[in-house]
């Protein structure tokens, strides 16, 4: 009995905590739920870049999903692909999407900003665009990290929006935001920075499938941790 009052307060704490940090992010993608998968789902780029993920992976990788959102296409793809997947996200109306439309992949309702993550378990990390509501010091520290977690030698993918501003208010599908990005030569030099071999860029204009869009910038990077890493 008192074991279960233990674990019940647990729970009742690890809640309280998420929603004292709530990111701001979590408000944007609970309201936005499955339209944003459909504004974004014809994006070749995207696609192509899980494509070259997938051709450099072991059978039956561990793949870190960071911002894992509805679970399509990242998480989908390489989980289809037999890859043990782990998405991440602040969002719980995500992570219950993705539950419900890839049961094959395991999703995590975290911060992943205070998520605790171990040196070396995953055999590739994916990050396509979840750090444009991060600060500037949030997105490099948590690239460090994330590599740290790379085993020597796991790939990572990287996704952004390229542009060079910090703390900028907008809208995005309706949503108010506050965005944060490096431009394209800086984002790349922090990915290197932490720890990263960059193997591949591809930059792009992509126009999102939603009333009154514009077209924006995305860069995809892929790269390999350094077996001398200790960023």
């Amino acid at each position: 009995m008192e074991r279960c009052a233990n674990a019940s307060r647990e729970a009742e704490k690890e809640r309280t905590t998420m929603e004292e940090h709530q990111h701001p992010a979590a408000t944007v993608f609970d309201a936005l739920g499955l339209s944003y998968e459909s504004a974004f789902a014809a994006s070749a780029a995207h696609h192509a870049s899980l494509l070259r993920l997938r051709e450099g992976l072991a059978p039956g990788s561990r793949i870190l999903d960071v911002g894992s959102g509805t679970g399509k296409p990242t998480a989908a793809t390489l989980a289809a692909a037999g890859h043990d997947v782990l998405g991440v996200d602040v969002s719980p109306v995500m992570v219950d999407l993705a539950q419900r439309q890839v049961p094959e992949a395991e999703f995590r309702h975290a911060d992943i900003r205070r998520m605790p993550l171990e040196d070396a378990p995953f055999d590739a990390v994916c990050v396509y665009f979840s750090l444009l509501q991060m600060s500037r010091a949030e997105q490099t520290a948590l690239l460090h990290r994330l590599v740290r977690a790379l085993r020597p030698g796991g790939l990572c993918a990287l996704a952004t929006v390229p542009l060079d501003v910090e703390d900028v208010q907008g809208v995005f599908m309706g949503q108010k935001v506050r965005m944060t990005s490096f431009g394209a030569e800086d984002f790349t030099a922090l990915a290197r920075a932490a720890g990263l071999s960059v193997t591949h860029e591809e930059s792009l204009l992509f126009t999102p499938a939603y009333p009154g869009a514009q077209p924006e910038p995305h860069l995809f990077l892929h790269g390999r941790r350094s077996p001398a890493t200790g960023a």
